[in-house]
């Protein structure tokens, strides 16, 4: 395969994100043309642009895309990409409802291109290793886990683009915004959620739809049980921190780092375990340099993710986050927010 022809959509913060990671694949892949309704976003991106849809997908030398418009607006784009013959990256979450979720996948289903989600975390080192040790069975029995976003969002951040807060566009709030990447990596290492029941609030901020401060527990098929803590609204932001706990052993996610594992092999351990010692994690996984961008901007799990699409549009073979593992975890978000609303849990699947 020559290097992938990408057309990235949606020209602000997020598609320039895209459009750096795309220049360091090296001859894998390139940025060939620039879409936004914005002439000035467009063209500060890369030198030929248009503001139409219609003609980029028309365009012969433009073998993919990357949609990085609202979240609102990903699944009839995702749709129409497939239609034309295109590969599709997109950035999450996937879109903001089941329908939407749907028409993806109805797409997906009528064409033979490859449709990957941006869910970069579960390519970052701590995740492979802590992912790898629950498949494997070094942590025993799945018994929970707790997804904590405590980050902070300033009023100015909503009141930056209208289509902030809001259900159209933004789809959520603290949990499907900024926080469904530690939800992402709750479900892969627990597997299939049954039932969520929650609640949220807005506590910090004016003008917007959506919350800033959700809480939940989710039940696993397996009978495991996950809480998830989110908010916006935690001065001045602490930290993504994901623990994941097994009934012989367990390992601690925290800002991309893994800073707890422990798996109990042949040890008998004791009555009470270790109380916090027995850190394995620098034999696991020497320690790495905390990357810039702590608002989960980290190109270089970008790049991985990106080499993992160029991998499954070559090998004809699904990405490791498509259609079906993005519309979980979006399946989770929204009975949280179903759950809020009604007072009563929900069920999924």
């Amino acid at each position: 395969m020559s290097g992938l022809r990408i057309a990235v959509v949606g020209c602000g913060v997020i598609g320039r994100i895209h459009a750096d990671t795309i220049a360091a694949l090296g001859p894998r892949a390139s940025v060939v043309l620039a879409v936004d309704e914005s002439a000035e976003r467009a063209q500060a991106l890369h030198e030929r642009w248009t503001s139409s849809y219609t003609e980029a997908l028309s365009a012969k030398d433009v073998d993919a895309v990357a949609i990085c418009t609202p979240s609102g607006t990903h699944a009839e784009l995702v749709a129409a990409a497939l239609d034309a013959g295109k590969h599709v990256i997109v950035e999450k979450p996937l879109d903001v409802s089941m329908a939407a979720a749907q028409l993806v996948a109805d797409a997906q289903a009528r064409s033979d291109r490859t449709v990957a989600v941006v869910s970069q975390h579960r390519f970052d080192p701590a995740s492979q290793v802590v992912h790898n040790a629950v498949a494997t069975g070094s942590f025993g029995r799945m018994t929970s886990a707790v997804a904590s976003v405590a980050w902070w969002r300033s009023q100015s951040y909503y009141d930056s683009g209208e289509w902030r807060g809001t259900w159209a566009l933004d789809g959520g709030g603290a949990l499907m915004n900024q926080s469904i990447h530690t939800v992402d990596l709750m479900v892969w290492l627990l597997g299939q959620p049954v039932e969520v029941f929650a609640a949220t609030a807005r506590l910090s901020h004016e003008r917007i739809e959506v919350e800033d401060t959700a809480v939940a527990t989710v039940r696993f098929a397996s009978g495991a049980l996950g809480l998830i803590h989110a908010t916006t609204a935690a001065y001045p932001g602490i930290s993504a921190r994901l623990q994941v706990h097994g009934d012989r052993g367990s390992a601690i996610i925290e800002n991309d780092q893994l800073t707890f594992f422990h798996a109990a092999g042949d040890e008998a351990g004791s009555d009470y375990g270790t109380v916090g010692t027995g850190n394995q994690a620098g034999d696991v996984l020497p320690a790495a340099p905390v990357l810039p961008g702590s608002a989960g901007l980290l190109s270089q799990t970008h790049v991985a993710q990106y080499d993992d699409f160029l991998d499954a549009v070559r090998d004809q073979r699904p990405p490791l986050v498509g259609v079906a593992e993005a519309t979980t975890t979006l399946a989770v978000i929204l009975a949280v927010y179903e759950s809020a609303d009604t007072g009563q849990p929900v069920k999924i699947g």
